[in-house]
């Protein structure tokens, strides 16, 4: 089991830094934003027709979201004194203001073919730079902080400061096609696209000028950028698709950020030509500044109003609740723009944009801050950070959608047969504008929150992954220092460099033979693995699931170890008990005082009713530092005054913290560590003669008491820890040379553990899932 509760050392950021993202995040919106708006000049004004613009929506960004990832991996494994990612937003920068200046030098005397093919290709490149920044640009977000709430703060700032990009860009529709200003739209798209091009350069360069770096010159974890290795990142690029994937939280943000996201840029567009032509009958003259306002008094109520409502929602009612919440106001606000696009009233559709402006409002706010809750569970399960990967994931689906979405986009005005620039339009052609412009939305965010339901990162996961962290930085730094076999090291009681296996000299079919040996043989004692694959810690056992398993296990052991006396976990002695199994049945204890009551109530309640041999009081309390030893020396002492005469009461810990804490021993019955020589980094030859070495020094120190070894064992998969490497090969060697041991010597040990834990895997990686004799479906391991 994984205890949370331990303090973590977080990182606030000053707020000059979250303005310096934030500018960049203004760049990053306003390109798109304005993009979006001169796109109606392609087929509003230079001819264009609906498949052309389909084409110049999709294209490239399909070709942007294919090369995300591979941005993604070379930003994530670059060597540079500037760090890994400041410099690509320096030169993104720079190759996207030049290129959006570029790519709208259109005029009408070149033909709509020459102009389309232009473009086309100008695009490739604006979107070659756009990956080039956007990518390391939202990794260095992601990184900024690894607090829980910090994290939604910076993306609240700079969403606030980008959201101003939609304020501002509406207006670029006033000035187009005010004649007092410009001859044509297409005239003004070609001076106002300098403007942009060259104030969200400069914008662009603040993070990577501004934003503090560490080089990353030494590091020694980056995958060397060869060609032959970038070609094997093509292969992790895809492995990393899987893994993203296979993470059930990150899965659900991006599949609801593609509904959400992509269901509005659907019919996006569609605004403009919905205030012309429903509103005003086609009269863009007449329409004035209302499709301006439109877009910009929404963009200012999501700057004012919806962003740091969410902010303080999620604060309040955690980042899903708030997505939930904030995703049902906007459906409000898409059914009520059905209602209130009145024509000659166009002031009432304003009434509709307070509730509207949550959908998008909200989205960004929340999933980039939880898209870097999830990368901190990627690190936990794999070792690496990965935020240019994940981010890359993230926006692909976000931008492969969006090319979607041009296409659909087009494929609906053709659907209702409406044509821009048309002066008149068929009947029933706007008024399906308008269908589609509320029930696409209404329908993605349905489906985002049908998604979104069974998210559960929550504060307290996040807070116990980011614990789990600490303790392997703490961990390795203490190895770093001191060598991988760290106690024993630190106090001079290392084994012989010489000192190897009797196993060493044999094939692994050979120890497999030997493992069925010994798997046919009745163990000492076995760990009872309680939690079903579709299952986390903290869930209610069902009588069915122990009873089943405790009989799966039962003839291959004499003793089964619990570790909890509450949440269905009680059931487990009385199941062992009907099959004559001795039991040492442990009450969890942490920092959770109510919970540590009702744990000791349980256990002694078991051992009265004479269903414990051996009653434990706490596993790792003091490794981890959940309690002072006093008051854990007061729970032992309590229950050993309550439990019936005969049952001893001991305390599950770390085989060192035995050593270092005599008092600790003198309170026991029965000493029980826990000795694993794979976790101190031991490599498979040493390993059996490593665990013999902390086994003896634990004896010494035992006041003559009985030692018992309450966990050993070895993983057949995962990530290695220094010189001790997981797999079924190692992990049969190890169990055969610990049980000929044992059972020579008459030493008693439990094996951990029964079943594989999938539940482990956002505490400990892959690892800690792989250490059962029985995988995950409860079949034999190894055997085959």
């Amino acid at each position: 089991m994984t205890a949370a509760g331990a303090n973590v050392v977080t990182h606030k950021v000053p707020f000059r830094h979250k303005v310096a993202f934030g500018l960049g995040m203004l760049a990053n919106q306003m390109f798109p934003a304005a993009l979006g708006i001169f796109m109606v000049v392609l087929v509003q004004d230079l001819g264009f027709p609906g498949w052309m613009w389909g084409i110049l929506f999709f294209l490239p960004r399909v070709f942007d979201s294919l090369t995300d990832p591979i941005m993604g991996f070379i930003s994530d494994n670059t060597r540079s004194r500037w760090g890994r990612r400041h410099h690509y937003v320096f030169i993104g920068a720079i190759v996207m203001g030049i290129s959006f200046v570029a790519m709208w030098q259109l005029h009408r005397e070149d033909g709509v073919a020459y102009n389309f093919v232009y473009f086309l290709c100008w695009s490739f490149i604006f979107y070659t730079g756009l990956t080039l920044f956007s990518i390391p640009y939202v990794a260095i977000g992601y990184e900024m902080s690894d607090d829980f709430h910090e994290r939604t703060s910076i993306m609240a700032v700079a969403q606030w400061i980008g959201q101003w990009a939609w304020v501002i860009a509406p207006w670029f529709w006033v000035v187009m096609y005010d004649p007092d200003w410009f001859s044509n739209a297409d005239s003004a798209t070609r001076h106002l696209a300098v403007w942009v091009g060259v104030i969200c350069m400069l914008l662009a360069m603040v993070p990577a000028l501004f934003l503090p770096y560490r080089s990353s010159v030494n590091d020694k974890h980056l995958i060397p950028l060869t060609w032959a290795n970038i070609g094997n990142g093509i292969r992790e690029i895809v492995n990393s698709f899987k893994d993203a994937f296979g993470s059930a939280p990150f899965r659900k943000l991006c599949f609801a950020t593609f509904l959400v996201f992509n269901a509005f840029n659907t019919v996006a567009a569609f605004s403009f030509f919905i205030v012309v032509y429903h509103l005003f009958g086609g009269k863009t003259a007449d329409a004035g500044i209302w499709p301006t306002l439109f877009g910009s008094v929404g963009a200012l109520i999501t700057t004012f109003a919806v962003i740091p409502a969410v902010a303080w929602m999620s604060r309040r009612i955690g980042k899903k609740n708030a997505f939930m919440l904030s995703q049902g106001i906007s459906i409000i606000g898409y059914i009520l723009l059905w209602f209130l696009m009145v024509p000659g009233k166009p002031w009432m559709f304003m009434l509709a944009l307070p509730f509207f402006s949550f959908g998008i409002g909200g989205l960004f706010t929340l999933m980039m801050s939880m898209t870097a809750d999830v990368c901190d569970i990627d690190e936990l399960a794999t070792g690496k950070r990965r935020e240019g990967i994940f981010g890359a994931i993230y926006w692909w689906m976000v931008k492969f959608g969006f090319a979607i979405a041009g296409l659909l986009s087009g494929a609906i005005m053709s659907l209702v047969a409406f044509t821009p620039g048309a002066a008149t339009q068929p009947e029933g052609a706007v008024d399906g504008l308008r269908l589609f412009y509320s029930g696409v939305p209404i329908l993605g965010t349905l489906l985002a929150m049908w998604i979104m339901r069974s998210y559960d990162l929550d504060e307290q996961r996040a807070r116990e992954v980011q614990i789990e962290l600490e303790r392997r930085k703490t961990r390795a730094s203490v190895q770093a220092s001191s060598g991988t076999r760290t106690w024993l090291r630190d106090h001079d009681s290392e084994l012989q460099a010489n000192t190897r296996s009797a196993l060493s000299s044999l094939s692994a079919a050979e120890v497999q033979a030997l493992y069925r040996q010994h798997r046919n043989e009745r163990l000492y004692g076995l760990c009872y693995s309680a939690y079903a694959p579709d299952q986390q810690a903290g869930d209610v056992l069902a009588p069915s699931q122990i009873r089943r398993r405790v009989a799966l296990i039962a003839p291959h052991t004499r003793w089964l170890r619990s570790f909890a006396c509450t949440e269905g976990h009680e059931l487990i002695p009385a199941a062992a008990r009907e099959h004559g199994l001795k039991t040492m049945v442990g009450a969890w204890i942490s920092t959770d005082r109510e919970r540590n009551e009702r744990e000791i109530h349980g256990l002694i309640t078991l051992a009265k009713a004479g269903l414990v041999s051996i009653a434990v009081v706490g596993n790792e309390v003091l490794l981890r530092g959940e309690l002072q030893e006093s008051e854990l020396l007061a729970l032992i002492s309590r229950v050993k005054a309550a439990v019936p005469d005969g049952i001893r009461v001991g305390c599950v810990d770390a085989y060192y913290v035995f050593l270092e804490h005599p008092a600790l021993v003198d309170a026991c019955d029965i000493i029980l560590p826990n000795c694993y020589p794979f976790w101190e980094g031991t490599d498979i030859a040493g390993a059996s003669h490593y665990l013999r070495r902390m086994h003896a020094l634990v004896l010494a120190a035992s006041r003559e008491k009985q030692v018992v070894i309450a966990e050993t064992g070895w993983p057949g998969g995962g990530q290695a820890i220094g010189s001790a490497v997981p797999s079924a090969e190692n992990a049969m060697r190890y169990f055969v040379d610990v049980q000929t041991w044992a059972r020579r010597e008459g030493v008693k040990l439990f094996h951990f553990t029964s079943f594989d834990e999938p539940w482990k895997m956002h505490f400990e990686g892959e690892v800690g899932t792989q250490w059962g004799l029985w995988d995950k479906d409860e079949q034999p391991k190894y055997l085959v």
